[in-house]
């Protein structure tokens, strides 16, 4: 059996063991001191205020107007910067495009039937024999040359344009007094079709829909675009360049002219759109 003493000094080392614990573990510290307080996180890691979220997509849609005819499209594009801090200044874009246009010869010309001519009236394109229509789809690269990118300037880019081409070939109907049906050219019936004194007027864009030929090809643009922008969020631009398509067999427009299986024109397009 332990001596009073003996007991007296194991009580005091547990005491203190049990002391020097309790100053060492931090979740049971507390301090004194109400007035200070520190807020920390770990490892002293400063977390920054978060900015403006990156503009990395753009989607516009536009109208051309061609030397030989016109086109409506959509873009769909993905703002490419090597730094992030500068992917909102749209020096870069790819893009996807859709596009649907229609081919028109520059010699063509509507004309007015009189209502006292024999009775008739209405409006017909004289010497046209075909609609001509096309369904593009391509990939273009747009990039910053001149200007400020910033927010109410103007920037100027560059942009190129290659894909694929689905020619449509329709058919043209006029009506004539002296045939009960539609007519469309033909080496029989080309006498009556290219008669002013016997066409009462077009048939109509639905004649000959059922007679449509698809006309594989390709197409090219090449452009300058102006970016009016007044925001960061916003596409309002103008573009304007040359157009070449290329097609696997003529496309004949008109009566006595040429076909040839390629088309070059030059447009310009109004662009309007949005960035997020």
């Amino acid at each position: 059996m332990l001596s009073l003493s003996k007991t007296f000094l194991l009580l005091t080392m547990c005491a203190c063991t049990a002391i020097h614990a309790h100053a060492q573990d931090p979740l049971l510290s507390i301090t004194t001191d109400t007035t200070k307080k520190v807020k920390t996180t770990p490892n002293n890691i400063r977390v920054k205020p978060k900015g403006p979220k990156p503009i990395k997509n753009e989607v516009s849609f536009g109208i051309r107007l061609h030397s030989n005819g016109w086109s409506g499209y959509v873009d769909y594009g993905k703002i490419k910067a090597k730094n992030s801090k500068v992917s909102d200044m749209f020096h870069n874009v790819n893009f996807w495009q859709l596009e649907l246009s229609e081919k028109k010869s520059p010699k063509q010309e509507k004309i007015v039937v009189d209502e006292n001519a024999q009775g008739g009236s209405g409006k017909y394109i004289y010497g046209k024999i075909n609609n001509f229509y096309a369904l593009k789809a391509g990939y273009g690269i747009r990039k910053l040359i001149a200007g400020k990118p910033d927010p109410g300037s103007v920037s100027i880019h560059w942009s190129n344009v290659i894909g694929g081409s689905l020619g449509i070939l329709k058919p043209y109907y006029i009506n004539v007094y002296s045939d009960p049906n539609a007519i469309k050219y033909t080496e029989d019936t080309k006498s009556e079709f290219l008669s002013q004194r016997l066409i009462i007027g077009s048939a109509g864009f639905a004649q000959g829909i059922g007679e449509s030929k698809f006309i594989p090809g390709g197409h090219f643009k090449s452009m300058l675009h102006f970016d009016f922008s007044a925001n960061r969020k916003s596409v309002m631009a103008i573009e304007t360049g040359i157009n070449v398509e290329y097609y696997s067999e003529n496309i004949p427009l008109m009566a006595g002219q040429e076909a040839k299986p390629y088309f070059v024109d030059i447009f310009l397009a109004f662009q309007f759109g949005k960035r997020w």
